[in-house]
């Protein structure tokens, strides 16, 4: 394997009015392209900041983010964008899905952004439809939809633009047991084709069952929790 994502002294400094806050100060931390691996830490710990700047969704105040070798804090917004599009696959607690489009139209939306022809869409989108197992729902809104269906529809469409990396946050935190169970299944089928699963949590019990758990606490990379540590059973 090789590094396909690597942060060197990572910092974030938010400020608001006078006040400033240290959400990450100074995380070292490579992840090899093909990795299953867990971001943990409790509530402000920094993982969603350092989920966000991974997604390239925000920018370290200082320190050193190479994507697949790309200087990621050089790059302007269309750069981050393009990048967002095209190489990271997102995919939330909350599924952000458009409420009132179908479960094909949510998928298509990042094939339209990719100006990908209407032939190409229409093939892609029955494709990760029926591979997430949602062949004959491609009609339904998400009203009409389980809340694990719905997941299912943001994994089909976290891969419309085939990306080396699948970011999740908190994945299976709206979900119940079964229904995270399933959705776990999937990031580990597609794993095993080759994708890069990075998974942000605070459940260490779904952590655990990844290849890597790399732990926060206050900002730092969490020394006493064995902040990086071995692969694990599963």
């Amino acid at each position: 394997m090789r590094p396909i994502i690597q942060m060197n002294q990572i910092r974030k400094t938010y400020t608001t009015g006078k006040v400033t806050f240290d959400a990450l100060k100074g995380i070292d931390c490579d992840i090899q392209s093909g990795e299953f691996m867990a971001i943990v830490g409790p509530s402000g710990s920094g993982k969603s900041t350092m989920m966000n700047i991974i997604g390239c969704l925000d920018i370290p105040t200082d320190g050193e983010y190479n994507l697949d070798g790309q200087k990621v804090n050089t790059l302007n917004a269309n750069q981050l964008a393009d990048i967002r599009n095209q190489r990271i696959g997102f995919v939330f607690q909350a599924f952000n899905l458009l409420p009132y489009a179908t479960a094909y139209e949510n998928v298509e939306v990042p094939l339209l952004f990719a100006k990908a022809t209407a032939k190409k869409r229409k093939e892609r989108v029955v494709e990760l439809l029926e591979r997430v197992g949602l062949g004959n729902k491609l009609a339904n809104k998400p009203t009409e939809m389980s809340g694990g269906e719905m997941q299912r529809v943001a994994v089909a469409r976290a891969l419309a633009n085939e990306p080396e990396i699948i970011l999740a946050d908190e994945p299976t935190g709206n979900l119940d047991t079964k229904s995270g169970s399933e959705i776990f299944a999937l990031f580990r089928e597609l794993h095993r084709a080759g994708k890069t699963i990075i998974i942000i949590t605070h459940d260490l019990n779904l952590a655990k069952q990844t290849e890597r758990i790399f732990r926060l606490k206050d900002g730092l990379v969490d020394t006493n929790g064995n902040g990086s540590s071995a692969p694990q059973p599963h």
